[in-house]
């Protein structure tokens, strides 16, 4: 005897949504990253979730300059930059500039998992020059050598926007990396070297002249940012003279118009022929203009 059959749909599983993403779970062991769903779930740009996700998967001591990351992800580095200062804006990430025992200033960016969780205590603040205690003995107290002052890249003040640059300034330094592709520039960096470059542009100097000045025989490999090194050029290279107005060649005068008498007036000026001065003709032409009205 067969087995009955019955044509009714098999009843769907309770569990499993209708509609939507269905995950596949597989345990992992090895080679994962725990982010918050706060994180994975945040709104707005893919970038700034993307490029979260790949800082926190990173080992510590990683680079994770905007160079970088622009050499892992394939958005430029405006996107980028705009991604790192989203999270530096929501807490998750902080760039602190801090002095090294050999006097170097450093750039250090701490990833935080959760906003305003555990964070490294700030290293401490040198005393200032008036609350530096003196020593005892001053003979037996060692020679401290003054810090080097702080470059373009190392700002003392507030950092320049990128909006109040010079445009010609700006279009200059971001063509830099067509003829070297090491020559990647940041917004806040661009806003920083434009008033040099402006200052360059004023004196005289091309757009053409100025990118063969900063690109010529640079070296091999680079010790610092690109931009210090473009810094270095601008702060160094000296400033071109201006060429002199030419001179008249030896015979020749310069027009000189000769003098006439006005004939409203009689006063004397120069022009080319007989007529009234510039106050006659004022004159003249307000009353033309009261008996035309």
């Amino acid at each position: 005897m067969a087995d009955p059959q019955s044509n009714a749909r098999l009843r769907a599983d309770a569990g499993a949504p209708t509609s939507g993403v269905i995950h596949v779970r597989t345990r992992l062991t090895a080679d994962f990253t725990v982010i918050s769903n706060a994180l994975a779930q945040r709104r707005g740009s893919a970038v700034t979730v993307g490029v979260a996700a790949y800082i926190s998967s990173l080992p510590d001591g990683s680079p994770v300059s905007i160079a970088a990351l622009c050499e892992h992800f394939s958005e430029g580095e405006i996107l980028i930059s705009r991604a790192l200062r989203e999270l530096e804006a929501a807490g998750y990430l902080e760039r602190r500039r801090e002095r090294t025992p050999t006097g170097q200033v450093r750039t250090r960016t701490y990833f935080y998992d959760v906003p305003g969780g555990n964070r490294p205590p700030q290293p401490p603040k040198p005393p200032g020059p008036g609350k530096r205690p003196a020593p005892a003995n001053p003979a037996a107290a060692p020679r401290q050598e003054a810090a080097p002052a702080p470059g373009p890249e190392e700002p003392g003040g507030p950092a320049p926007a990128l909006a109040d640059a010079d445009p010609k300034a700006v279009a200059v330094l971001t063509t830099l990396r067509r003829v070297d592709p090491r020559l990647v520039l940041s917004a806040q960096e661009a806003a920083c070297l434009a008033p040099a470059v402006a200052e360059w542009l004023a004196a005289g100097v091309g757009p053409r002249e100025i990118t063969e000045l900063l690109t010529a025989r640079l070296p091999d490999r680079f010790r610092a940012r690109p931009a210090s090194v473009l810094a270095f050029r601008l702060r160094e290279t000296p400033l071109p003279v201006p060429p002199p107005a030419p001179l008249p060649e030896p015979g020749e005068r310069p027009a000189v118009l000769p003098f006439q008498t006005c004939d409203g007036c009689e006063r004397a000026f120069r022009a080319p022929e007989p007529g009234h001065c510039r106050s006659c003709r004022d004159h003249l032409g307000e009353e033309h203009l009261r008996a035309a009205g």
